[in-house]
């Protein structure tokens, strides 16, 4: 469908009825988030509240995916001992020194996007016999913004009182962030921290459609040997089936939208991309707090690495959450350039088409009831 070049505010056949409220705003939200609530939140998103072991529908054509599930089931037992509670559990936070156990202490989940590492990965952490304050989840840049937020020191302390963290997505393409999580994981593991990981590709790995174990464990170093990896093997689950990305709406629809749902925002895209740099990106789930959907007009392909990183983010916080989006614009596979999507940050934005692609599939009911 094709989008309106009229503002929203201007458009009069889109003016809202005598029963509908404003829409929200996201460029009216300028979160201010506490440290504590950054640890606090490293827990599986929303998304992964209900996922186990046991509702993973394993591939029977790709026999690796049943035995990861094996071996995450055993390793999260090994993490509790006989039992979640009782002496078990009061040993374990006594930090009573013991000797290193034996083999690696952490996971590396090795495979291609869409093959479902991310819901093994929580249902992990769901497994773990830990209280969920003594076990963490995040991506890669949750866990840098952590540091950023408590400093070095006090992130190892925080951490370290830990049975398991899961880290989604480490990525290799920033070699500073690269060293500084290393050093952090090192510090976590010399306190008895297990570790669980997945990765993004390299850049020189840009061609494989995963990324290669030999890689992650060379990055991080000292780390290698406290990593086990685990290939998955696999096609896009998000791919499988589904139909194809519905188109645009029009800019008068996109904003009815936003004014007859309650809890919507509605933004332009162009004055979203401004605001989005002058709100770190750990603050983005918190910009999304109580959202039931997020309308934007005008979408238009990003105009620097930078502000699509950013937006990379966003979307992922979107996704996380099972935010519906409705769109006026540009298909989302017009947001990046033949550049971005050939350059280092390739696996990054293929990521975000396809899940703010999964999440326009959802908007759809906005426009059309039942559609979605």
């Amino acid at each position: 469908m094709s989008s309106s070049s009229t503002p929203p505010s201007s458009a009069s056949s889109s003016a809202p009825r005598a029963d509908e409220s404003a829409p929200l705003s996201l460029c009216a939200r300028e979160p201010q988030v506490p440290a504590e609530r950054l640890v606090a939140e490293m827990v599986p998103p929303p998304r992964f509240d209900q996922v186990r072991f046991s509702t993973y529908i394993p591939d029977p054509n790709q026999p690796s995916q049943a035995e990861a599930v094996t071996v995450l089931e055993g390793f999260a037992t090994g993490l509790g001992g006989a039992s979640a509670t009782g002496a078990g559990r009061r040993r374990w936070f006594a930090r009573k020194p013991a000797a290193a156990p034996a083999g690696p202490r952490g996971v590396y989940l090795d495979g291609g996007y869409g093959v479902g590492k991310t819901h093994l990965l929580a249902s992990l952490w769901h497994a773990t016999p830990a209280a969920p304050e003594h076990k963490a989840f995040g991506t890669f840049v949750e866990l840098t913004n952590l540091v950023g937020a408590l400093g070095f020191q006090e992130t190892v302390r925080t951490l370290s009182g830990h049975r398991l963290l899961c880290i989604d997505e480490f990525e290799l393409d920033d070699p500073g962030d690269t060293v500084l999580v290393s050093s952090l994981l090192a510090k976590l593991v010399e306190a008895g921290v297990a570790l669980a990981a997945t990765s993004n590709t390299l850049p020189g790995k840009l061609g494989e459609g995963r990324f290669a174990a030999a890689d992650f464990l060379r990055e991080i170093q000292g780390l290698s040997a406290h990593f086990r990896p685990l290939r998955i093997d696999g096609e896009d689950y998000r791919h499988r089936g589904l139909p194809a990305a519905p188109e645009p709406y029009s800019e008068e629809q996109v904003t009815r939208a936003a004014y007859a749902t309650p809890g919507a925002s509605l933004d332009g895209f162009g004055q979203l991309l401004d605001h989005l740099s002058r709100v770190h990106p750990s603050r983005y789930g918190a910009l999304t707090d109580d959202l039931r959907a997020v309308c934007l007009t005008g979408v238009r392909p990003v105009p620097d690495q930078s502000t699509a990183l950013r937006l990379v983010v966003l979307a992922d916080r979107l996704y996380d959450r099972e935010v519906p989006v409705l769109t006026s614009g540009v298909p989302f596979d017009q947001l990046f350039s033949e550049e971005m999507l050939n350059g280092g940050y390739r696996k990054k934005y293929f990521r975000a088409i396809s899940r703010l692609t999964a999440l326009a599939r959802d908007g759809r009911g906005l426009v059309e009831p039942g559609a979605a």
